[in-house]
């Protein structure tokens, strides 16, 4: 089949291209991203391969129905950017890859966790400079601390067993608990406020739905425990950003780890080192001592990458065949 992979970068055509050898279909790369302007490059495809910032709404599938697309295989576990029932509407069939590497996020938490917490990345900054001195470079220890996880699905249960490693008392809060799980998985079952109120650490790993959609609210900032680290890996949207600001300068958080941000589309993946950065909010956020940002690249390692590609190649190969999807988005 021939497919149109869109918002691609090298390390998406390598992997791509070295998993394609497996299934013999035509890959065609865009750096575009997809959207209702970029739609039209999907003339003569099948298959049309997004990734997470692409804009799959209402207008693009028109568009792409009307270009003969019938399937839209996403490289990424989010779905929020696609228009299902708009899909359905027009015929177009949705994949995407659940589960490529949940040890590959649930590791860039502790990336991001054990930096803010130890301030490596101020040390890093003192010692280029010739500065030695360990002012200010006072952290805190894991162990014995209260690790908190929203949605305890396959990265948060990757995620839970690093903290219990590290000697934290682990509290979940899930849509599916049960004392079976909370046994298999060395954690607490609790309420989100509980958790909220209880933890030292929050870490975020559920999808971003109407109901999730800034669960991290001012009215939850306060009820957080006073000088809590948040780290987010999932979806930015699940943070209401201005009021995670007013949390950090008021000092109620004590510092922050994103991987996702509410507003990354045509930020996040991009080279903007040679102009400003327009969202103030964001600009802002990259000035605090205790934020540490990082561009979506939770997802970026080898192992991962391959195993985005197969799940990815599989899946059309088996459309290709009239075989049924398994990672099927309905």
């Amino acid at each position: 089949m021939r497919i149109a992979v869109f918002d691609s970068k090298r390390y998406d055509r390598a992997t791509l291209s070295q998993a394609n050898a497996r299934h013999g279909h035509e890959l065609v790369f865009f750096e575009d991203r997809l959207n209702i302007q970029t739609a039209a490059l999907a003339s003569g495809f099948e298959v049309v391969c997004p990734f997470v910032n692409d804009r799959v709404d209402a207008p693009t599938l028109a568009q792409l129905a009307k270009l003969g697309v019938k399937l839209v295989a996403l490289r990424c576990a989010g779905f929020n950017g696609v228009d299902l029932a708009a899909a359905a509407k027009h015929g177009i069939s949705v994949t995407r890859v659940p589960a490529y590497s949940p040890e590959a996020v649930a590791e860039h938490v502790f990336a991001l966790l054990l930096t803010l917490t130890r301030k490596t990345h101020r040390a890093y900054n003192r010692i280029r400079e010739g500065n030695f001195s360990l002012d200010g470079l006072v952290g805190f220890n894991l162990h014995g601390r209260t690790f908190g996880i929203v949605g305890a699905g396959k990265i948060g249960a990757a995620t839970i067993a690093i903290a219990r490693g590290f000697g934290c008392e682990v509290l979940a809060f899930d849509r599916t608990p049960s004392p079976e799980r909370a046994e298999a998985l060395g954690c607490t079952f609790v309420s989100l406020e509980e958790l909220l109120a209880q933890s030292d650490i929050i870490s975020l790993h559920t999808p971003l739905t109407n109901e999730t959609k800034h669960m991290i609210n001012a009215d939850t900032l306060a009820g957080m425990k006073p000088g809590a680290v948040i780290i987010n890996t999932s979806r930015g949207g699940l943070i209401d950003s201005s009021a995670l600001l007013d949390a950090l300068k008021s000092g109620q958080v004590g510092g922050v780890g994103l991987d996702v941000y509410e507003y990354e589309e045509g930020v996040f993946f991009e080279d903007l080192s040679g102009s400003a950065l327009e969202d103030d909010v964001l600009a802002r956020l990259t000035t605090f001592p205790n934020v540490m940002i990082t561009s979506h690249q939770g997802f970026l390692t080898d192992e991962a990458l391959e195993n985005i590609a197969d799940s990815v190649l599989c899946e059309v190969s088996a459309f290709a065949r009239g075989e049924p999807l398994t990672n099927l988005v309905k």
